[in-house]
């Protein structure tokens, strides 16, 4: 079972990504779920938000506590928040920032990689809205939910532009996971 932790800030939709994730896990006929931690629900404030896939039903139902992987939509968090607490070796975190992994002060024994995804939503959507380009770039350093289904998914919530746009900044995120 592949167990995700979300950290992002109230309003730059952690739980929107957590459930993208998981409709598209389902769309590649995986087992899946998403939820949401919410602390002081107010916009900027911490959030995490959570999915499982699995190919087996999942019973599970708890938050997760020992993540395979975890996405930090928000750099700033770092040092505020623990993001590597719990991870399994061998996992991999995946930050939202312009720096190298070693130039974060991590002590974790995940793999650690870095993607500037809000410039990414900045220069195709125009606004810095980033989630995508994480889902995007999850697609492309896991593997574990195809492009094509996020995309799809994607499209679906946000019809239109919009979805269009947000389609094409997971391709460019995926792509610059596989450089």
């Amino acid at each position: 079972m592949k167990e995700i932790r979300i950290h992002g800030r109230g309003g730059q939709g952690s739980v929107t990504a957590a459930e993208l994730l998981s409709e598209s896990a389902f769309e590649d006929g995986l087992e899946a779920q998403a939820f949401p931690a919410f602390g002081v629900e107010r916009r900027g404030a911490p959030v995490k938000a959570f999915a499982r896939i699995d190919d087996e039903p999942i019973r599970i139902r708890s938050q997760i506590y020992e993540p395979s992987h975890v996405i930090v939509q928000d750099p700033t968090l770092i040092g505020t928040i623990d993001v590597t607490k719990g991870i399994l070796d061998g996992g991999m975190i995946i930050i939202n920032t312009s720096r190298n992994p070693d130039q974060l002060d991590l002590n974790t024994q995940a793999e650690v990689v870095t993607i500037d995804a809000t410039k990414l939503a900045l220069d195709i959507l125009g606004k810095p809205i980033m989630n995508t380009a994480l889902l995007g770039a999850f697609s492309g350093a896991t593997g574990i939910v195809s492009i094509e289904a996020m995309k799809n998914r994607v499209k679906a919530r946000f019809p239109g532009e919009i979805g269009e746009k947000n389609a094409l900044v997971m391709d460019k995120a995926k792509e610059k996971m596989e450089e």
